[in-house]
């Protein structure tokens, strides 16, 4: 199964792949010749870095750590399991789809057993390592402030997760305690990259998954028949970037939504309905309709039960887009552990 998807996430082997030589046989192993580099080029990149790997765990961290390049590897999966539950477990941890992750080994068997399991992985022989910073997949079109910090982001989500599973009490009594801020404005020029980033990369809560790029972006950004609006979400352990956006249709009587998202990776933080109920709040103060386009993909399905459980009714259907209203009459309120900012 083809792809043109960017990859998101690059799934190292060690042995023979990330070093030279198999560790269980030698604890001399060295380092590829470029490696460091590449984890560093990709890590600037936005791509994340895992590992699926059959080697002993303590072994394998400990040399990763003697190289200096352990910190790239979020969620790495070092045991005895076949490499296609690693990948599985993987893609779980990061919420990603199969089709943006490039599985990199230097046995031809892995990379077929991981391939009859995930066909939309991308697996490639380890000799090709030194060419992947040239193939198009692995080239964003935009590196933006967020892509650059995508690593430290995600490592701020381990802390917080693990702080979770360790909190006893109530959800939202330690929901609270991440003193939580949602932040609203309208686009400005230096928004756009990343905004063009988030309609390529955002599936499971894209309303429409139509993507944009920055000239038709920017041009919404500047029409007086449109408002382009972003938000950011923060909280005591840093910033989780720019995490949704929302194209409104401007008239003198309505908003047309026409395109609502928000990052898979602020889902179990309760924000998802922050920035609709942002809008149906000023709409209903200024006395305005409100409408919704949503195009069924085969990944929103959450984000019609969203919609739906936010009071949108079908009204008509246009070709494959279905056109929602909400009366207004009930609007979910802003959860009471986040402060929301509108600037």
């Amino acid at each position: 199964m083809k792809s043109d998807k960017e990859i998101k996430c690059i799934v190292w082997d060690l042995d023979n792949t990330i070093w030279e030589g198999v560790l269980l046989e030698s604890k001399a192993v060295s380092l590829k010749p470029g490696i460091k580099e590449l984890l560093e080029e990709f890590d600037s990149r936005g791509i994340l870095h895992s590992i699926a790997s059959k080697n002993n765990y303590e072994d394998a961290v400990l040399k990763l750590k003697e190289f200096g390049i352990d910190h790239y590897f979020l969620y790495p999966e070092i045991h005895w399991n076949a490499k296609s539950t690693s990948i599985s477990k993987i893609q779980t941890n990061f919420n990603f789809g199969m089709d943006t992750i490039a599985f990199i080994d230097d046995q031809e068997f892995e990379r077929d057993e991981v391939k009859s399991q995930h066909p939309e992985v991308l697996s490639v022989d380890a000799l090709e390592y030194e060419q992947l910073a040239g193939y198009s997949r692995f080239n964003p079109r935009f590196i933006t402030e967020d892509s650059k910090r995508r690593r430290l982001m995600y490592q701020s989500d381990i802390t917080r997760n693990q702080s979770e599973s360790e909190y006893e009490g109530p959800k939202e009594e330690f929901m609270a305690s991440l003193n939580m801020e949602f932040i609203i404005s309208e686009a400005k020029e230096e928004d756009l990259k990343r905004a063009e980033e988030l309609t390529v990369r955002t599936n499971q809560l894209n309303a429409t998954g139509q993507t944009f790029d920055y000239e038709e972006l920017n041009e919404f950004r500047k029409s007086p028949e449109h408002r382009l609006i972003v938000c950011e979400l923060k909280d005591k352990y840093g910033s989780y970037g720019k995490i949704g956006l929302a194209l409104l249709e401007v008239k003198n009587n309505s908003y047309h939504i026409k395109l609502l998202l928000m990052s898979c990776r602020v889902m179990s933080r309760g924000v998802g309905t922050v920035l609709m109920s942002y809008i149906l709040t000023e709409a209903k103060e200024k006395d305005k309709k409100v409408f919704a386009d949503f195009k069924q993909t085969d990944k929103n399905k959450m984000m019609y039960v969203t919609y739906r459980f936010a009071n949108f009714k079908e009204v008509h259907r246009e070709n494959d887009i279905i056109v929602f209203e909400n009366d207004l009459s009930t609007i979910q309120q802003f959860p009471k552990y986040i402060k929301v900012n509108v600037m």
